[in-house]
C-alpha cells in the first residue's frame, strides 16, 4: 500500500525534531515541501503540529494498549504509532483503515518490519476505543514540572488558561499600516478581522495569507500582537540599536515608526542575518552578523532593543517542540547567557536613553531575574513603569482602549496565553541616568 505524501513528510519531520533542534515551523515551510499540494500540505502541518501538541495524551493512550514500554520502543515505531493515534483520537475526516495501515507502511519504510504487527494491533484497539480513549489520560498536554511552576507562579487557573490556549492552532496575526491593503487581502479571498490589542494588527480568519500578494511583495509579514508591542516599545530616536534582530519583524517596526532613524540591527548568525536584510529592506537599516556580547561598535544610542534568545515558554502553542524538549537545568544556562547579552548592550545606551529588554519566556529566571543580575552590576540604569509608555501608545492610537493593566506585572510589561490573545511575552524599560 503507497504511503500518501503529506503521512511521509510528517513522519520525516517529526524524526528530524525528535533527533536534532530542528523547529516544526521552519521545517513545514522548507522548500522541500513546496511541491505538495495546497490539501497535502495541510494534512503535513495538521499531522505534525497535533502530534507535537498532544504527544503526552497520545503517548499515554498508547502506553495503555502496548505490551512494549515506551522507552523500550524504537523511535521509528514510536512516531508511526503517534501519528496514527492522532488521527484516531482526533482527526474525525481520517478513516481509521488509513490511519492504521499507513502507519503500518511507515514501520516498514523505516526498516522496523518486525514491529508491524505490534503498530497494527495497538492502533486497531484504539481504533476499537474511538476518540473517547484520549480522555482517560491527563489533556494539559505539558511537562508536569511546567504546570506546576505556572501554577505556582501565576495561578492555576491562569496555569490552565496557558495549556488550553497551547492546544489550539493559533490565527496569524499580521501588522497593516495602509488600509488599502486590508481592502486588497478581503477582495482576494482573506479573513481578515481587528486583532484586539493593537490598532494596526489584524487576525488571519480563512485563507492562507502567504499566497496574498501583499505578503509575497512583503509589505507586510506575519508577527504575534505580543511581539509587535514590544517593539512598539522602543518609542522614538534618532539612534536605534536592535539587538537580536532575526527573522526582523521588530526591525521593520522600528524602522516604519522612526523614517529618521540611523538604526543598526545585530543577528548573530550570517545566514539569519542574510534573512533579517530581505525582510527590511531599508538603505538606512545597518545590518551585521556579530555577536552582541562583544558589539564591534564605538558608538551609543538613544534606544536599544535586547529581545533575547530565550526559551520560549509564551509561545508554545506555534513551537510546541519546545516543551518537551525544555528541562529546569536549562533556565539558569539560558538565564547567565541572557544576563551576559543584556550587560553588553547597556553599554551602548547613550545618557538619558533607553533599552527595552524582552523576551518570549514565562520564567521570571529569565525575565524580572535578569533585570535584576543586570541592574546590580550597573547603577546608572532605573526600571521605568510600562504603564506610561503603553498609556503612551494608546493615546497616539496604536494600542486600543483595552485596561492597561491587564498588561502589567509591577513596572513591567507581560502578556499571559489565554489571558490574552497572543503569545507571552516579558518587557522591561530601562533608562540610563
Amino acid at each position: 500500500m503507497p504511503i500518501s505524501p503529506s503521512r511521509a513528510a510528517a513522519f520525516d519531520v517529526l524524526m528530524r525534531i525528535e533527533m536534532t533542534d530542528a523547529y516544526a515551523s521552519e521545517l513545514l515551510h522548507s522548500s522541500r515541501f513546496a511541491n505538495l499540494s495546497p490539501s497535502d500540505h495541510a494534512l503535513l502541518t495538521e499531522l505534525v503540529m497535533g502530534v507535537l501538541r498532544w504527544r503526552s495524551t497520545l503517548d499515554g493512550v498508547i502506553a495503555g494498549h502496548s505490551s512494549t514500554a515506551l522507552a523500550r520502543t524504537d523511535l521509528e515505531v514510536l512516531t508511526a504509532l503517534r501519528l496514527g493515534a492522532y488521527q484516531l483520537l482526533f482527526l474525525d475526516r481520517i478513516p481509521a483503515r488509513a490511519a492504521i495501515n499507513e502507519s503500518v507502511e511507515l514501520t516498514k519504510r523505516a526498516h522496523k518490519r518486525s514491529a508491524t504487527g505490534m503498530v497494527n494491533a495497538v492502533l486497531r484497539k484504539i481504533s476499537e476505543l474511538g476518540r473517547q480513549s484520549s480522555q482517560l489520560v491527563p489533556r494539559s498536554a505539558h511537562p508536569d514540572w511546567l504546570v506546576e511552576r505556572w501554577s505556582e507562579n501565576y495561578g492555576i487557573d491562569k496555569a490552565a488558561a496557558i495549556c488550553e490556549y497551547d492546544q489550539r492552532p493559533p490565527m496569524p496575526v499580521v501588522r497593516i499600516t495602509d488600509s488599502a491593503i486590508v481592502k486588497e487581502l478581503e477582495q482576494s479571498g482573506i479573513g481578515i478581522e481587528a486583532a484586539g490589542l493593537l490598532a494596526k494588527a489584524y487576525r488571519i480568519t480563512a485563507g492562507d495569507i502567504t499566497t496574498a500578494k501583499a505578503f509575497r511583495d512583503r509589505r507586510l509579514n506575519i508577527q504575534d500582537e505580543a511581539s509587535q508591542l514590544v517593539a512598539l516599545l522602543v518609542g522614538e530616536g534618532k539612534s536605534i540599536l536592535d539587538c537580536c534582530a532575526a527573522p526582523g519583524g521588530k526591525t521593520r517596526i522600528i524602522a516604519d515608526r522612526n523614517p529618521n532613524a540611523k538604526i543598526v540591527a545585530l543577528e548573530l548568525h550570517p545566514h539569519r542575518a542574510a534573512l533579517l536584510r530581505e525582510l527590511v529592506h531599508e538603505p538606512r537599516v545597518q545590518v551585521m552578523a556579530a555577536d552582541v556580547r562583544a558589539i564591534p561598535l564605538r558608538k551609543t544610542f538613544e534606544r536599544v532593543l535586547v529581545d533575547a534568545p530565550c526559551s520560549g515558554t509564551g509561545t508554545l502553542a506555534r513551537n510546541p517542540e519546545i516543551k518537551w524538549r525544555l528541562k529546569p537545568d536549562d533556565l539558569t544556562r539560558i538565564q547567565q547567557y541572557q544576563t551576559e547579552i543584556l550587560r553588553s548592550a547597556m553599554q551602548f545606551v547613550s545618557a538619558g536613553g533607553r533599552l527595552v529588554y524582552s523576551t518570549c519566556s514565562l520564567e521570571p529566571e529569565e525575565n524580572e531575574d535578569v533585570i535584576k543580575r543586570a541592574l546590580a552590576s550597573d547603577s546608572s540604569f532605573t526600571v521605568m513603569d510600562c504603564r506610561t509608555e503603553l498609556e503612551k501608545l494608546q493615546a497616539s492610537g496604536e494600542l486600543t482602549d483595552i485596561d492597561t493593566s491587564s498588561l502589567l506585572t509591577g513596572l513591567y510589561l507581560r502578556t499571559i496565553p489565554g489571558v490574552h490573545r497572543c503569545d507571552g511575552f516579558f518587557a522591561a524599560i530601562l533608562e540610563k541616568r
